[in-house]
């Protein structure tokens, strides 16, 4: 006969081990945020930086930390070039004064635009390039990243 209690048990470890592995507490942080803008619009970067910064808020009258990462995919990558970027001055601010802060560019959006330009794309210091912003965004989501599109 089959010890159900035991069975149930070790069920029951077995889904605590799976979900406390994507846990962003796992690494130190109470939450993970990935940020995505993919719009040359100073507004929804603005409102992109407004909410990490209200995440941030929150999290630290709480005593916690958040990692919060900004992703810029397509036209949003203007926002982060050092040449044309219109929130240059308040991301150099929320970067020294959040640490927790990173910004992701889309190599392939940097690609196309130098392609169909024929233009370099200088980018701001605080920016990172990756791969591709997508699947980037798809790997954060997977590590547990919540995903938000102001």
């Amino acid at each position: 006969m089959i010890d159900l209690r035991g069975a149930l048990g070790a069920l029951a470890l077995g889904v605590l081990a799976i979900v406390g592995s994507v846990s962003p507490s796992a690494a130190g942080v109470a939450a993970r945020v990935a940020i995505h803008v993919d719009e040359d619009s100073p507004d929804k970067m603005n409102m992109a930086l407004s909410n990490a910064q209200n995440i941030e808020n929150y999290y630290e009258e709480r005593g916690e930390e958040v990692a919060i990462e900004m992703v810029t995919n397509g036209a949003g990558i203007a926002m982060l070039r050092e040449d044309i970027s219109p929130v240059k001055d308040r991301i150099e601010r929320m970067s020294e004064k959040m640490p927790n802060l990173t910004f992701s560019v889309c190599a392939n959006s940097i690609e196309t635009i130098k392609r169909r330009d024929g233009v370099d794309v200088p980018l701001m210091s605080q920016a990172k390039v990756v791969p591709s912003g997508v699947v980037h965004l798809m790997e954060l989501q997977s590590e547990g990243y919540s995903y938000l599109r102001p």
